[in-house]
């Protein structure tokens, strides 16, 4: 059934290698499903980039009724530059912190149970050394704090609590801007996008449609709030179709870092990677 639900966070990544064992060995994530394309999302889905990119999406299960993180990866970039946008993702787990402390990964203790860690690329997390019965984690912005958890059958009315956090100045993407994806009935869309045009708000992507290789077709139109926050709605029917988790998930994103040889033709030729 259609339904209107929180998606996932989009993160650009430049050092894909650390960022998959940060995921999957501290976090304890799973790889949900990886996906390679030859050239540039229509939607801007890997960022303002025409070339080569993957898509990793990573979470605790299966994207129906998780909330998870998408991990853009753009060939021969090699950083991000932060803005004062994101502020972090807290994420309750004493596993998580128990695996940061095996793997000897920094943890700055900045309240009681509370630790404060780094994805690479400088994202940062807050580690809550306590599990909860159901898994649940928030993305905070500085305009913005959304917390997402799952909470069984009753997924949709309570999956997504939104908070605004004002700050003083402008707020600033930069390069490492994020986006969050939300879903609902693919009907809805137009009228969504029809909505938006008569508030005279922004659209950054008009009603488009995303082909996946070997997978569904999605529609998606890609909007902004007035701090210029990037969101994105898609037809809940067919994401469903294109989210289901694959097997092989892993097995693909390795299989592509280890053909990956542009960090050794980089080091080799003396020259670093273009930063985002």
């Amino acid at each position: 059934m259609a339904a209107r639900r929180a998606l996932h966070f989009v993160f650009k990544v430049g050092n894909r290698f650390q960022t998959a064992r940060f995921y999957r060995d501290v976090l304890g994530m799973k790889v949900l499903r990886h996906e390679e394309f030859e050239e540039g999302c229509k939607a801007a889905c890997n960022g303002p980039y025409d070339g080569k990119w993957s898509k990793t999406m990573v979470g605790f299960g299966p994207e129906d009724d998780h909330f998870v993180a998408e991990l853009t990866y753009n060939y021969g970039i090699g950083d991000y530059k932060l803005g004062n946008d994101f502020v972090g993702i807290t994420l309750a787990s004493s596993q998580a912190v128990s695996n940061a402390r095996k793997l000897e990964w920094p943890l700055t203790e900045v309240a009681e149970g509370v630790f404060e860690t780094e994805a690479p690329g400088g994202y940062k997390f807050y580690l809550q050394n306590r599990s909860l019965p159901q898994s649940g984690n928030f993305t905070r912005t500085r305009k913005s704090l959304y917390w997402f958890c799952s909470t069984g059958n009753l997924l949709i009315l309570f999956q997504c609590k939104l908070e605004l956090q004002g700050i003083k100045g402008a707020v600033e993407h930069a390069a490492a801007f994020g986006r969050i994806a939300f879903s609902c009935p693919q009907k809805e869309l137009p009228d969504l996008e029809d909505l938006m045009k008569r508030e005279n708000q922004k659209i950054l992507t008009p009603l488009v449609s995303l082909d996946t290789p070997g997978k569904a077709t999605v529609q998606v139109v890609i909007l902004a709030d007035p701090d210029g926050h990037e969101i994105c709605f898609v037809g809940d029917e067919a994401f469903r179709e294109l989210s289901k988790v694959d097997p092989e998930g892993s097995k693909l994103l390795d299989d592509a870092m280890a053909a990956n040889k542009s960090d050794e033709w980089f080091a080799k030729h003396n020259k670093p990677k273009a930063s985002g």
